[in-house]
């Protein structure tokens, strides 16, 4: 099994339909998901998390739905080991089948608007915070990473918590995506923008910067002691080299 390809339907999976879109978690989804928790040493917390983890990359998938849907391609989510995969549907073309063509720009717009979509939610959750007389601070997601936690005046200290890693994960989440390594979000928007002024050599380029940006999110993170990320972006920094040289 391919680390960033959707793994093969099972009996575990579980399927269920929003906003029109068929979505399939895998149940590697809930390992990665819990492997990211255990961090936390309480069990609601834990649990909290892996709730989060789960709405932060299915409205990420939503974000790239919903777009391609405004472009009259329609698609599926699939939530697996990777992450998130949103995946376009064959239409119906003459006696065969066949995806709607994007040009350039579509793509780099389908590419971010899942980024987008997450930090368009922690922007409306702040306000909401704000508005309600709620604070924010700083936290570190994963132990090592910054970012703003919301305290909400209303609902207790779990709705806080959960405001706040779902604020956390959403930017990390968004952040990591677009990063110009291959396969992320980042790298598409780097391919085009190396192939618009580089036609010939443009892809070639855009999986030499996946090496060298791969490889060095895996040496930071492994000086960090984040293990699965090192590992992670180091198997990707190694799917580009190879792609180089093929």
């Amino acid at each position: 099994m391919q680390l960033f390809q959707a793994p093969p339907i099972t009996r575990f999976d579980l399927n269920f339909s929003l906003f029109g879109f068929q979505v399939r978690v895998s149940p590697f989804f809930w390992l990665i998901a819990l492997l990211f928790a255990s961090g936390s040493r309480n069990l609601l917390h834990i649990l909290l998390l892996i709730i989060v983890i789960f709405l932060s990359i299915l409205l990420h998938e939503l974000g790239h739905a919903f777009t391609l849907r405004s472009m009259e391609q329609e698609s599926q989510i699939v939530l697996y080991q990777g992450g998130g995969l949103t995946i376009p549907e064959e239409r119906s073309w003459g006696y065969s089948v066949a995806r709607v063509g994007l040009s350039p720009a579509q793509d780099v717009l389908v590419a971010v608007s899942g980024a987008g979509a997450g930090f368009l939610m922690v922007l409306l959750l702040t306000i909401i915070v704000y508005f309600f007389g709620g604070t924010v601070s700083m936290a570190f997601l994963f132990g090592f990473i910054p970012f703003p936690q919301l305290f909400f005046p209303l609902g207790g200290s779990i709705l806080s918590i959960f405001l706040g890693a779902f604020v956390s994960v959403n930017i990390f989440w968004g952040v990591f995506n677009l990063l110009p390594v291959n396969p992320l979000d980042g790298s598409t928007v780097m391919r085009h923008i190396l192939q618009h002024f580089d036609p010939v050599n443009g892809y070639r380029k855009t999986l030499w910067v996946s090496v060298i940006c791969g490889a060095l999110v895996a040496f930071a993170s492994l000086v960090w002691g984040q293990l699965y990320i090192a590992f992670l972006f180091g198997y990707l920094a190694f799917q580009s080299f190879q792609a180089v040289r093929r």
